[in-house]
């Protein structure tokens, strides 16, 4: 820890790191810890027992968590006719056919969702593939869809994607620090119980290594996953 700042290791030293916590009694040491100037984003980190080169063992999915993420995100659809009055009316950033695609490919970048109707897909794909690369639309992640109201509706209350990484870690976000203890957890565990439904057919032995939860700014916190083992195992 030498080469983190005075803050930082005091946080460190006041509590124990190497303790597995209970989801709630995390919740609330993260939120203690948070300590800077601005709401700190809380980040969770999930080892998966799993084998990310395989495709069988692939985990990635959305789940919308009770409380929101705390952050305003910024959405933008491509579609037309009806389907885009029903992007506008659901409160997309930006709604838009070719002129959205040319805008894109011209350096817009200012939005951190992209949704469109399947029609749409295409021309965005042809065209964005590798501009948009993670933020290309999905159907996956629920991002392609005909019913593209719902889904903008949805990513602004909070829905958040998971998947895997290439090292087997899924990174994701849970909420703000200014949000009640009460709240964290329970994002925590609806986004835990999401990943644990997902778990592959193909995976064996321990499914949850290991969960760290943390803000921006603060040392990880380590949550107790054996809760979580009898559902993980059931789903098995």
């Amino acid at each position: 820890m030498q080469n983190h700042g005075k803050r930082y290791r005091e946080i460190a030293a006041s509590y124990d790191r190497a303790k597995l916590y209970d989801p709630a009694d995390a919740a609330a040491l993260v939120k203690k810890n948070a300590r800077a100037k601005f709401d700190e984003t809380i980040e969770i980190h999930i080892r998966l027992g799993v084998d990310p080169k395989k495709s069988d063992q692939n985990v990635r999915g959305t789940v919308l968590l009770p409380h929101g993420t705390g952050r305003t995100v910024r959405v933008i659809a491509f579609a037309k006719g009806d389907r885009a009055k029903e992007a506008e009316a659901a409160g997309a950033d930006v709604v838009g056919e070719q002129d959205l695609i040319d805008r894109v490919k011209g350096g817009f970048a200012d939005f951190d969702v992209a949704v469109a109707t399947p029609d749409m897909m295409g021309a965005v794909g042809s065209n964005l593939g590798r501009i948009l690369a993670q933020k290309m639309p999905n159907p996956k992640s629920g991002t392609v869809t005909m019913n593209i109201g719902a889904a903008i509706r949805d990513i602004k209350a909070g829905k958040v994607e998971y998947r895997l990484d290439k090292t087997g870690i899924v990174h994701t976000i849970v909420g703000k620090a200014s949000f009640p203890a009460e709240q964290i957890s329970e994002n925590v565990t609806t986004l835990l119980d999401a990943i644990l439904r997902a778990k592959p057919a193909a995976a064996k032995g321990t499914y949850l290594r290991s969960i760290t939860l943390a803000t921006s700014m603060s040392p990880g916190v380590k949550v107790d996953p054996n809760r979580l083992r009898t559902a993980a195992s059931a789903a098995a």
